[in-house]
């Protein structure tokens, strides 16, 4: 969404939230060992693609793990989110990790939300998940600009067939009960993890196959939905005890 939002003519900075298992430096084709410079107290993100990017994994080797409890994660989030130079950025892309977790909290706690896009699998199993987040990001007030059911079908490689492998309608029934809407559906295909894992996605790969033009769909819906948003800053009370 990121790419397809660039490709649109916007400024786009993308920030790994994933402070466990980053992995957007790889998506985004940034050689292992690149690390961001610093200009004052500040971090340059890595430019990629046409993107500004910032990941845990920049500051981090590929094989150094985060063993850290909850606050340590909060604390290193909020530092690449408020340390990092972005130039000028019409989206701030954030890529959460799953689940409700201190990540989750602290973003939309701590800085001013134009929205979130719930993606989830079409099975009983993640749309548990997807119901949680949903209803998290409803109590600290953050918009919700709809549904991605990502694996949605299968597309076999060599002949083309279309299956639902992990059901169908999952998607659909949790939009109805939340009154949101399904703004896209994406296959599960062998070409977008080739072209992921190869830091070429599927917009830069094919910019006019099928596929990115469901990014592409995606990008000029949430741009359109959160043009007319404005973020809710958190609210600071002040108690004269």
């Amino acid at each position: 969404m990121a790419l397809a939002l660039s490709a649109e003519g916007h400024t786009v900075g993308l920030l790994d939230a994933d402070i466990y298992g980053p992995s957007q430096g790889l998506m985004m084709g940034v050689p292992s060992g690149t690390k961001p410079e610093v200009e004052g107290e500040f971090l340059l993100p890595i430019k990629a693609n046409g993107l500004q990017v910032m990941s845990m994994g920049f500051v981090t080797s590929d094989r150094t793990p985060a063993v850290w409890r909850g606050p340590m994660a909060s604390g290193a989030l909020q530092q690449l989110l408020t340390q990092t130079y972005w130039q000028n950025v019409d989206y701030l892309i954030v890529d959460m990790p799953p689940g409700t977790g201190d990540i989750q909290l602290t973003m939309s706690q701590n800085v001013p939300l134009s929205g979130a896009l719930i993606v989830t699998t079409p099975q009983d199993i993640a749309l548990l998940d997807a119901r949680k987040g949903i209803e998290m990001f409803k109590k600290v007030e953050v918009p919700l600009l709809g549904i991605v059911e990502n694996m949605s079908t299968h597309i076999c490689s060599n002949c083309g067939h279309e299956e639902n492998i992990f059901g169908e309608g999952g998607g659909d029934a949790i939009a109805h009960d939340y009154n949101m809407a399904v703004i896209a559906r994406l296959p599960l295909a062998m070409s977008i993890r080739v072209q992921s894992d190869g830091g070429k996605p599927p917009v830069l790969s094919e910019p006019d196959g099928a596929i990115s033009q469901i990014f592409k769909g995606i990008a000029r819906d949430v741009h359109s939905m959160i043009d007319g948003i404005q973020p809710k800053a958190p609210q600071i009370k002040i108690v004269d005890d």
